[in-house]
């Protein structure tokens, strides 16, 4: 057990260049957020569903952090600052997930009425931005980033980088920039939104077009120029 919450806590320092030491971790809000949530979703696997509501009101109460007890949660979750957090109770996370604060995972109604899943899947190694909402029972795939305030509501694929409303892939994957984590999910620079890129490829067609047409408008001025030379030497002959 020790051994494991060593690995937790070298883990988080990996992914946070703020704490200088592993006890400075210990008073995390998020690591306490999932500490209780390990507890309430152990009373809710019995069947204790007042206990385990119990707990996680609690939980809320000291860390702001709004964790389903039936929630399942893989190891080393993250939760960076971790105010407003909410995660629903058919949510599924995996190892080495990063939220950071303001980040939703949230349910829709089913149309049939049947409660089934309604919250969504975050594979391994996933990063979430502050303020993005995750809504329905999609899936994140493994190595994704969602980056800050983006609403999504279908499923993600492996390594894309999602921005905006409603989120969006940016036109780069999140293995040529990323090698190993990026604090909150996407670079902050407005070269990785879709719209911008977009018209920075629509600008570099027309500066493309630009030069072709000037190197036709030279090539039509040289013409012109050399015509009354060669007529002016047909008629001195």
């Amino acid at each position: 057990m020790f051994n494991g919450l060593v690995a937790y806590l070298d883990s988080i320092k990996a992914r946070d260049p703020a704490p200088r030491s592993r006890w400075e971790i210990l008073l995390y809000p998020g690591l306490l957020a999932v500490g209780m949530h390990r507890i309430a979703h152990w009373l809710f696997e019995a069947q204790l569903f007042f206990l385990a509501r119990f707990v996680n009101h609690l939980s809320r109460f000291l860390t702001a952090i709004d964790i389903h007890p039936g929630a399942t949660i893989g190891e080393h979750l993250f939760i960076d600052h971790g105010f407003g957090v909410v995660i629903g109770e058919t949510a599924e996370i995996g190892d080495n997930v990063s939220i950071y604060q303001g980040v939703t995972l949230g349910g829709t109604d089913p149309a049939n009425g049947v409660g089934g899943k309604r919250h969504p899947t975050l594979a391994n190694d996933v990063i979430v931005g502050s303020g993005a909402q995750i809504l329905g029972p999609v899936t994140v795939n493994a190595r994704a980033r969602v980056g800050a305030n983006a609403v999504v509501t279908k499923d993600v694929p492996e390594g894309a980088v999602m921005v905006g409303i409603p989120a969006r892939s940016t036109l780069l994957d999140a293995t040529e920039y990323a090698r190993e984590f990026v604090p909150y999910g996407t670079p902050c620079s407005e070269t990785f939104d879709p719209a911008t890129q977009k018209i920075e490829l629509l600008q570099c067609q027309l500066d493309q077009m630009q030069k072709q047409l000037k190197a036709l408008l030279d090539e039509r001025e040289i013409a012109e120029e050399q015509a009354p030379r060669r007529k002016g030497s047909r008629t001195g002959a």
